[in-house]
């Protein structure tokens, strides 16, 4: 597509002065700056439709984690006891 609808991490390092002086300063244009970004913030983070593994898989290491962590004083007490 045209150099000016490109997002700034898809432009080339050679074209970098070229796109700046493509872009608008002006309120209006840094207003529809900051909502395409936000858009695409919340399309890539925010609303995911794609499930699976990974999900479950992370959903369950913060489980085990947070377990271990609540009985963390459990563990070190009887693993003390064991070595004396």
């Amino acid at each position: 597509g045209p150099l000016w609808e490109r997002p700034l991490l898809e432009v080339r390092l050679g074209e970098l002065h070229t796109w700046i002086s493509t872009c608008s300063f002006s309120a209006q244009g840094l207003l529809g700056a900051v909502q395409r970004a936000w858009s695409s913030f919340c399309a890539k983070y925010i609303h995911v439709k794609q499930g699976g593994p990974a999900g479950l898989s992370m959903l369950l290491a913060g489980y085990c984690l947070l377990s271990y962590g609540w009985n963390y004083q459990h563990f070190s007490k009887n693993s003390l006891g064991s070595l004396v």
